[in-house]
């Protein structure tokens, strides 16, 4: 069933026009590439701090300005990603690196969504220091390593 959704959507126009476009993928790729960068550029000093690092920087300040950067990077790399899937869906779906990029992926978003649902963080004032938890600092690494191998995965599906 899913070669044979995967076998229209090759077939699509959107799918066609991807492929032929000299500028279209291209332009494509780049936004996927900038969507990672404002992701993972925001998610580094973020999780760092949660590590330890900055201490004089409010934890809430610095997710203030950083996860409204984050989540527009994941957004556009997740929109980007779907179009770069369309342009040869075929060969994605049999690539194990895609699946495995797709569950650390789901599993380094769910990571974010249990950080910044927790329930002290959501009580803190913008001027409020956080206390960093020990369960934040495992989620924080959790974080970087789950994002390294998100990337590193999807560029060595690039390289196969």
């Amino acid at each position: 069933m899913l070669e044979t959704l995967a076998t229209a959507l090759q077939e699509s126009a959107l799918s066609q026009g991807l492929r032929a476009s000299v500028w279209l993928y291209p332009l494509v790729n780049t936004g996927h590439v900038l969507g990672i960068a404002l992701l993972f550029g925001a998610i580094v000093p973020l999780d760092l701090r949660l590590l330890g690092g900055w201490r004089r920087v409010p934890v809430d300040a610095l997710a203030t300005v950083l996860v409204p950067v984050a989540v527009s990077g994941l957004l556009l790399a997740l929109a980007t990603g779907l179009l770069l899937f369309a342009s040869r869906p075929l060969d994605y779906v049999v690539e194990p690196l895609f699946g495995w990029k797709m569950g650390l992926l789901a599993v380094a978003v769910l990571n974010a969504l249990w950080l910044r649902r927790s329930p002290r963080w959501r009580l803190l004032g913008p001027e409020a220091d956080v206390p960093v938890r020990p369960a934040w600092r495992l989620a924080a690494l959790g974080s970087l390593l789950l994002w390294l191998a998100v990337i590193a995965a999807g560029r060595l599906i690039g390289y196969r």
